[in-house]
């Protein structure tokens, strides 16, 4: 029994190396062929069926991903777009929500609304990790990428809350406005309270314990399991729990963790990603036999689930589109403070947000979680066909939506990047860097920097950078081989002006002077740095 699971694992994550290989090869995104690749295989016959159960995806994988998501997301830049983050996360999932519930009721024969509003809480939410996979190929304009993958954190959230609540609604038989209200804000404010506090524990532990870069990792890896385990222990939402600890775990890294530790845990982490993005995806694509085998148990017509899929799925991409003009113009028309902090962004990038809207694991995973049985012992109704629409909607929103996204970026002649990440920008920060650690050197090392080798060196290497030089006049040092008292005061140097430098990007984050991606490169090149310069002085 183990021998085969291992043979799986191994055979899946072969499968999941040499789909996102030929992705990169022919040009498609990884997620859609994965996708694809899994529907196909599950045709071939022979082949064991995998059962997937909501709990491998909830708890096993799905904790992990978010937290990577929250991870690598800005929180200035998804607190300054917070109103479109915020209104398409909500106000975009219960709208379809309720649009495709009234549609499902008129559609299917004998079909409850209450059924009609579970389902459009299956289907409302864009996912989170589908449009991380897809964007990161994409040359879109950062603002842009910053709300989608925003409001695919919160949508996340919200459509589970609605999920729950409707199927406890069903079981109940009743169903009360001002609790589900009461709910919603419960299960929110709770969440995110408990992720700060597992957030806010995990950076005291690496403030105050010795760790080393290997226990910084482990913990990172346990940390959002902590959140969502004990959010969802007390009823509150775990993916707000993960979402919001993920955020101020981010903001606070480069504080709390030294740079081996950040560069150990980015290569852990950046595998673990590829892995589990890998199999989330090609296990979607797999289940396709299992849904038709119990459309058949149930007695439903497999062309008339895809029928009723399939117009589902357009109505979702629809109410998706329909939304997006009212939802980016009103606001503007109402507010004279608005349309001057943020004028309209225009048609173009208006379609391009409407069209992005990929559902993925949470829509899967919460139709996995229907119970089978009512309270009185008889079959949950329609279950069968709920997770069959729910199915096609997760294939036809990846596909249809997702394939033709670069050419429709081209179509629509959207830059693909904004002043603030040009070439322009690097050259300007790098130059603010150097003055900063000149600065430095002339005001504690001023004697060191016109007398010793190394210094000197260090010294010339940040006026080319600054585009100055020339004011010192250097003595002739006495020996061109430096002392070990020498090298031992260079490499307190070079610490000293690593952290200044750290400082001048710890200032520019707060003002928000560049984009979060330029200064988390320029923080990356000084771990890189910061690692050799720990190595024995005769390697520096």
């Amino acid at each position: 029994m183990l021998e085969g699971y291992l043979i799986l694992a191994l055979s899946l994550s072969l499968l999941i190396i040499v789909l996102i290989m030929l992705s990169t090869r022919i040009g498609i995104s990884a997620p859609i062929l994965l996708v694809i690749a899994g529907l196909c295989i599950s045709l071939l016959p022979g082949l064991p069926v995998i059962r997937l159960r909501h709990e491998l995806l909830f708890i096993v994988l799905l904790p992990p991903l978010l937290y990577r998501a929250a991870w690598n997301t800005c929180w200035h830049e998804c607190w300054a777009n917070r109103r479109p983050i915020l209104l398409h996360g909500f106000g975009l999932v219960f709208t379809t929500t309720a649009f495709v519930g009234v549609l499902a009721h008129l559609l299917i024969p004998n079909f409850p609304l209450a059924l009609g509003f579970m389902l459009g809480s299956l289907v409302a939410p864009p996912d989170a990790l589908a449009a991380t996979a897809i964007f990161q190929k994409l040359k879109l304009p950062p603002r842009i990428v910053t709300v989608l993958e925003g409001e695919s954190l919160v949508n996340d959230a919200a459509s589970l809350m609605l999920f729950r609540f409707t199927v406890t609604a069903i079981l109940s038989g009743t169903f009360s406005a001002l609790d589900f209200g009461q709910a919603i804000v419960v299960t929110s404010v709770f969440g995110i309270l408990i992720g700060l506090a597992v957030a806010s524990l995990v950076s005291l532990m690496h403030r105050l314990m010795p760790t080393t870069p290997s226990i910084d990792t482990l913990v990172s890896l346990m940390t959002p399991y902590l959140m969502y385990l004990a959010a969802e222990h007390v009823g509150a939402s775990g993916v707000l729990a993960v979402v919001s600890g993920g955020f101020v775990l981010s903001y606070h890294s480069q504080r709390i963790l030294t740079s081996a530790s950040r560069l150990q845990m980015l290569g852990v982490w950046e595998t673990l990603m590829f892995l589990l993005n890998g199999l989330v995806f090609i296990l979607i694509g797999l289940q396709l036999p299992l849904l038709v085998s119990h459309l058949s148990r149930a007695g439903i017509s497999l062309p008339v689930a895809i029928g009723f899929g399939l117009l589902i799925s357009l109505a979702v991409i629809v109410v998706r589109m329909l939304w997006m003009f009212p939802a980016t113009c009103l606001p503007r028309l109402l507010s004279r403070r608005l349309r001057d902090q943020s004028p309209y962004p225009g048609w173009r990038v208006v379609v391009l947000l409407g069209w992005c809207g990929m559902r993925g694991i949470v829509t899967l995973a919460s139709a996995l979680t229907i119970p089978m049985l009512l309270p009185d012992q008889s079959p949950f109704p329609f279950r069968t066909l709920i997770m069959f629409i729910a199915f096609t909607v997760i294939i036809v929103t990846l596909v249809v939506q997702g394939l033709p996204l670069p050419w429709l970026i081209n179509w629509l002649n959207i830059a693909p990047a904004e002043p603030d990440t040009s070439r322009d920008a690097e050259v300007e920060l790098n130059t603010r860097l150097a003055k900063t650690a000149l600065a430095h050197i002339l005001g504690h090392y001023r004697h060191e920097s016109v007398t010793l080798v190394p210094f000197v060196h260090q010294r010339r290497k940040y006026e080319r950078l600054t585009h100055t030089g020339g004011y010192l006049v250097e003595s002739t040092p006495d020996s061109d081989t430096p002392t070990a008292s020498t090298l031992r005061r260079y490499q307190e140097m070079k610490i000293e002006m690593i952290r200044v430098r750290r400082q001048e990007l710890a200032r520019l984050r707060s003002q928000n002077a560049y984009s979060d991606e330029l200064l988390r490169r320029k923080e990356f090149e000084l771990d890189l740095e910061q690692i050799t310069i720990r190595r024995p002085t005769s390697e520096v």
